[in-house]
């Protein structure tokens, strides 16, 4: 077993908190379903947003997945850079896997998946 590292991204289309919550469950719940990663797997989760996100801490969302009560997460404001994404969320997941870094399977949400391109259908 090797800590890897799983990308994802999603946006909300305005700063609500039952619409963070919920797309931020969503992203954690497919990152983890398609890399096969139980709570127990899970060494870290760290999420950012972008400023404009600020009704609710997606950490909350994180937590009350049944079964990850006690997996460390972490919130945090992206950096503020002029045209970046507005209202999007991203996590930076760390696990225990088998897998290879090529077998990673990162997930893109929503607008964010303009975010990288190179890993569409991937």
């Amino acid at each position: 077993m090797t800590v890897r590292g799983v990308r994802g991204a999603t946006t909300v289309t305005c700063d609500e908190q039952g619409l963070v919550l919920d797309a931020t469950e969503q992203l954690v719940k497919t990152m983890a379903r398609e890399n096969n990663l139980a709570a127990e797997d899970i060494v870290s989760v760290l999420i950012s947003t972008t400023t404009d996100v600020q009704s609710a801490f997606p950490a909350k969302a994180v937590r009350s997945i049944v079964g990850w009560t006690y997996v460390p997460v972490m919130c945090m404001h992206e950096m503020d850079v002029a045209g970046g994404m507005p209202f999007c969320i991203r996590v930076l997941m760390h696990a225990n896997t088998g897998k290879s870094q090529q077998e990673i399977t990162h997930i893109y949400l929503n607008d964010a998946v303009k975010l990288r391109p190179d890993l569409a259908g991937q």
